[in-house]
């Protein structure tokens, strides 16, 4: 994992290992905001140790959407989809899902390949990519570890 930081604004970039040897390895580029994340996700051919240039070789808003934490508990969890293709609408509703865990706005773009959402595996990925966010973000958020 690598990680750069101005002022309170830090970037991670981290390799998500498949759980399964027959998906594709995930990159994670974590924009840690004000109160807010801004991430990205895919699929990466790179190596480990070149993970930080997974983001530059993929497409940063092919599936992209924005989340609040909901005002009340128990109430509605605004968003919006801010770039989406036919072949990918995934992003919306995981970002719903990480803004009400994490109680931040949240901006997600998920680069999957439509190949992989449309056959058996993409379930699957989605479900390595999802906890492979939630990891990430509990270890930023815990107060002796992540980005500082």
């Amino acid at each position: 994992m690598t990680s750069e930081t101005t002022a309170s604004i830090s970037v991670e970039v981290k390799y998500l290992t498949p759980s399964d040897p027959s998906l594709p390895a995930l990159a994670l580029q974590v924009t840690r905001l004000v109160d807010s994340y801004m991430l990205w996700i895919g699929t990466t051919e790179v190596p480990l140790n070149d993970v930080d240039k997974a983001a530059t070789q993929s497409s940063l808003c092919k599936d992209w959407a924005c989340a609040m934490p909901p005002r009340v508990a128990g109430g509605a969890i605004p968003a919006t989809s801010l770039f989406r293709s036919a072949e990918s609408d995934v992003a919306l509703s995981m970002a719903q899902r990480l803004a009400k865990r994490f109680g931040k706005q949240v901006f997600l773009s998920v680069d999957v390949p439509s190949t992989f959402l449309n056959i058996g595996q993409g379930p699957k990925l989605l479900l390595d990519a999802e906890k492979g966010i939630v990891t990430t973000l509990l270890e930023i958020e815990q107060p002796s570890g992540g980005a500082k």
